[in-house]
């Protein structure tokens, strides 16, 4: 037996309620042993002690580890426990002591992993819609152009052109309501936009004003006709939050840069120096960049800000949750105190984080629902263009459900490409087949799955700014057999988010 390989945390996504009188917990071990093991359990504060027994089954593998678990239905919300593994050749109690031939169960209190109690507030509840949500990633300025009475001086490209960085197209809100009833058809449940808030750039990335639409975009009528219209054929809508910087333009920081310590919003930002200076960049930014400074996100000030945006946008346009950029870069304070308000406004809002890497302190039913799966999406490309097998690849996709608590994974936003990345089908050569199978492996992979506008007719690009294409609606008609298969692929997710059993992800190879 690996002893090395052993591992269990209590209260963390190995121990923790799945409601107010269930638990899942969960034990790691060496893929190569096979292990009999059992939970060894007593309510803390019966008397005498009565101890009973649970078998924990193998649920999932990955290219090292087993994974064993058991939902355990309490009596009491305080449970002390400890696990007896054994193979053919011996066995071991695992405690807080470690692993032990014997367990002194008389003094288990000092020693016994422990969940003191199950609170209301330990719950995480899954938002329901989202476990077989299908989104559609839109990027505005390059889906459709529906306005045509509106100041189009700005546009500065042809439809048909290739994007530079700082072109427009023209694209907006009455694109998007024209173009529902085919996001409709392809089987799409939510919207997410990129950011329609006022900025100088064709991304938005960077806010100028939060509680107005960019006029290229539209007004806030044609964004209520869109909440409405979308609401009506069954779509949520999803927008994007930008709280980890603003734009360098914006009021607010316009305010510190002319007045310096004297604002009142000198201690929204992170400055070294009595005022922020552009030439200089003396103030933290994303990125490294002048026109992006980062808010001090653990300032009262600055999250009561922020949670107000968040808010408004629900309360007066009925919007169904927030996708925020950046969110491994905000403070873990503020996303507590988000999520508090947010709920409050819109129980079943979705709170969904840009975190491209392991992401589980966030996800612990306190802060986020949800993440933007980057890990799926690299499984994918790394399998897809034959770096890996197909074991490697079913290793790698069930290594990532077991970072997480149940209800994010059946939350995560699966998907292939955005417009952050290259498109799917162009990093892997071209190939529709494999797109079409990459697409329906997100379909079946637990959680959300989301389709970048334009991969329903195999539209095609490199990285930034390549990827943010115009959807090529002249194209439409001779894609009908492309637009046909990812309606099937995408209709056949409906009986996905249920645990298959033991080795539960496998990719076959052909």
């Amino acid at each position: 037996m690996n002893k090395a390989a052993i591992l269990h945390i209590s209260e963390s996504f190995m121990a923790y309620a799945i409601s107010l009188d269930e638990l899942n917990i969960r034990l790691r071990a060496d893929k190569k042993d096979k292990l009999d093991v059992r939970l060894i359990y007593t309510y803390k504060c019966d008397y005498p002690h009565v101890w009973k027994e649970a078998k924990l089954e193998k649920t999932f593998e990955d290219e090292r580890f087993s994974y064993y678990e058991v939902n355990l239905k309490l009596l009491d919300k305080r449970l002390a426990y400890v696990f007896k593994l054994s193979d053919e050749n011996e066995a071991y109690y695992l405690s807080e002591n470690g692993l032990e031939e014997v367990y002194d169960f008389e003094n288990f209190y000092f020693t016994s992993f422990h969940m003191p109690y199950i609170h209301e507030a330990d719950f995480f509840e899954p938002v329901e819609w989202m476990k077989n949500a299908v989104f559609y990633q839109i990027f505005p300025e390059r889906f459709r152009r529906g306005d045509f009475s509106k100041d189009d001086s700005y546009i500065n490209q042809a439809w048909e052109d290739l994007p530079t960085p700082s072109s427009f197209a023209g694209g907006d809100l009455k694109g998007i309501i024209e173009k529902l009833d085919h996001i409709r058809d392809l089987g799409v449940t939510c919207l997410y936009l990129t950011p329609i808030f006022i900025s100088p750039t064709n991304h938005k990335y960077d806010t100028i004003d939060y509680f107005e639409i960019d006029p290229q975009f539209g007004s806030k009528e044609d964004f209520k006709k869109l909440v409405e219209k979308a609401h009506s054929f069954g779509i949520r809508i999803v927008l994007d939050a930008v709280f980890n910087h603003m734009c360098h333009e914006n009021p607010v920081f316009k305010d510190v840069r002319e007045k310096g310590k004297e604002s009142i919003y000198y201690d929204w930002f992170y400055i070294d120096g009595d005022k922020a200076d552009i030439e200089k960049i003396n103030y933290e930014t994303f990125a490294h960049v002048y026109n992006m400074p980062k808010l001090k996100t653990s300032n009262k000030e600055v999250q009561d800000y922020l949670i107000k945006i968040g808010k408004y946008w629900i309360e007066e346009f009925d919007v169904d949750g927030w996708r925020l950029d950046v969110s491994d870069e905000v403070s873990h304070d503020l996303w507590k105190r988000f999520r508090k308000e947010i709920k409050s406004a819109k129980a079943d809002a979705v709170i969904i984080g840009e975190n491209w890497h392991n992401a589980e302190a966030f996800l612990r039913g306190d802060e986020l629902d949800s993440i933007m799966n980057y890990a799926f999406t690299n499984t994918c490309l790394d399998y897809f263009k034959g770096k890996i097998s197909a074991q490697k690849a079913s290793d790698k996709l069930n290594m990532i459900l077991m970072r997480n608590r149940d209800a994010a994974n059946r939350m995560m936003l699966n998907f292939l490409d955005t417009h952050d990345t290259p498109r799917f089908i162009t990093e892997i050569g071209g190939s529709l087949d494999k797109t079409l199978a990459a697409i329906a492996l997100s379909v079946v992979y637990m959680g959300a799955n989301s389709l970048y506008y334009g991969t329903e007719v195999g539209l095609e690009g490199k990285g930034d700014p390549d990827c943010r294409r115009t959807f090529p609606w002249e194209k439409i008609e001779e894609k009908q057999d492309v637009l046909g298969k990812i309606k099937e692929i995408l209709a056949a997710g409906n009986f996905k988010n249920q645990k298959l059993g033991e080795n539960s992800f496998v990719i076959w190879e052909k």
